[in-house]
């Protein structure tokens, strides 16, 4: 059989954000896309000698940019979104017992469908998601034509889908042999938090990294007081000194929340070359505090944007993470000019990209990159006049603004 023919899309009379090192912007560009692949763009009009190019799609000066990134997720949850609002101590007092009753591959299919969907038409390409019956989640990814890092969950305790630790990390053996060398679904190991799965899971979790390395790992960590104070009694140590201890701290490592961090810790979390998910929204309904990303960042520690999942943050909407995630960082610095609108908008892109160990695929519009492109619609009122499209990103755009969606080129 003869080689199958490439196919060549291309974009233009667009308005185009690169997000590379030089932060490219161009006015009025075109983006050429052959098969999964960025194949050229550039500033004006495209040169008439482009040959074999499948659709041409004027964009009308609507905003190419790359696929939106949610670093951390709870996809099935979209089933119990709007329960157990305004409740302390939710997760022992509701969540976990609600889960365990509740919670079936058909659910976790279902509630994995809607957010997907969401995540979808809000310009979210790519999401890391850590959850029980993590397989359907991969499946859902992998039908919609998503691309997700997928944690299988794992905890000490009974579990919607383990009873026993052994169980669970044969979840996660049947999650990376489904996955092994899917183009765009990646196998990760997800235990639960320090509290929950403990130093001797963690130190396995830390060997079964070592033995795989294709598996990245993803925790919630040094998320909230009442986990400072599980550490101290049982261990005499703090979350982060726990984790470290453990071994479970390994470059490429997602760690999701990082409230509760001293400046040493933080410098202990980028010198271990980890990446934290921010989820500022979910953070501050839950009344927790605000994550110090701004320090976090300036230590060289990438920090990407997440929604966490919908039962915590109700939206899947990293648009409406934007705006938070600005703001808080000045009112915790009290200075309008901590992490400006750029720096937020390269969170959702190009660092979230680095967080998931992806940056040399996804997150910038180059050559050679995966053509995960989103098109924002600039007619909207919203964004009138337009003189910082970053601003106007951060803080006026709305998932009704993207009209379409592309990842690895379709």
């Amino acid at each position: 059989m003869g080689r199958q023919k490439s196919v060549r899309t291309l974009l233009y009379n667009a308005r185009i954000l690169t997000l590379n090192d030089r932060r490219t912007e161009h006015l009025n560009g075109w983006i050429l896309i052959e098969d999964q692949w960025i194949k050229d763009l550039g500033a004006g009009s495209p040169p008439d000698n482009l040959k074999n190019v499948s659709a041409r799609i004027d964009t009308g000066g609507d905003l190419l940019m790359p696929g939106m990134i949610n670093t951390h997720c709870h996809m099935a949850m979209t089933v119990f979104r709007g329960l157990g609002e305004d409740v302390d101590d939710r997760l022992f007092r509701y969540i976990l017992p609600l889960e365990r009753e509740a919670v079936t591959p058909d659910v976790v299919r279902s509630g994995s469908e809607l957010a997907a969907l969401e995540m979808i038409m809000g310009g979210v390409t790519t999401v890391a998601d850590m959850y029980w019956f993590e397989q359907e989640v991969g499946r859902v990814i992998d039908r919609l034509g998503m691309r997700g890092v997928v944690g299988q969950s794992l905890a000490d305790f009974t579990t919607p889908d383990h009873d026993t630790i052994d169980e669970g990390f044969a979840l996660v053996d049947a999650l990376r042999d489904e996955f092994t060398g899917h183009e765009r679904v990646i196998a990760s190991i997800a235990p639960h938090a320090p509290y929950s799965t403990g130093p001797k899971v963690m130190e396995r979790v830390a060997r079964y990294s070592d033995d795989h390395p294709d598996v990245r790992i993803q925790m919630h960590l040094a998320e909230m007081k009442s986990e400072l104070e599980w550490c101290a009694k049982h261990f005499d140590s703090r979350p982060i000194a726990l984790a470290d201890s453990t071994g479970i701290l390994k470059p490429g490592a997602i760690m999701a929340h990082c409230l509760e961090v001293t400046p040493d810790e933080m410098d202990v979390l980028a010198e271990r070359d980890v990446g934290v998910a921010h989820n500022a929204r979910s953070n501050a309904k839950a009344g927790r505090g605000i994550a110090p990303i701004d320090a976090m960042r300036k230590r060289g520690i990438p920090c990407g944007l997440a929604t966490d999942g919908p039962m915590s943050g109700n939206t899947l909407d990293l648009f409406a993470q934007m705006a938070p995630a600005s703001m808080f960082a000045k009112l915790l610095g009290k200075s309008r000019a901590k992490m400006p609108a750029r720096d937020i908008v390269d969170m959702a892109t190009r660092e979230g990209a680095r967080v998931l160990g992806l940056s040399d695929q996804i997150g910038t519009l180059e050559v050679g990159k995966k053509a995960d492109i989103v098109r924002v619609s600039l007619t909207s009122p919203r964004f009138t006049p337009l003189y910082d499209i970053y601003a106007s990103l951060v803080f006026a755009a709305l998932p009704t603004d993207v009209t379409d969606v592309m990842v690895d080129g379709n």
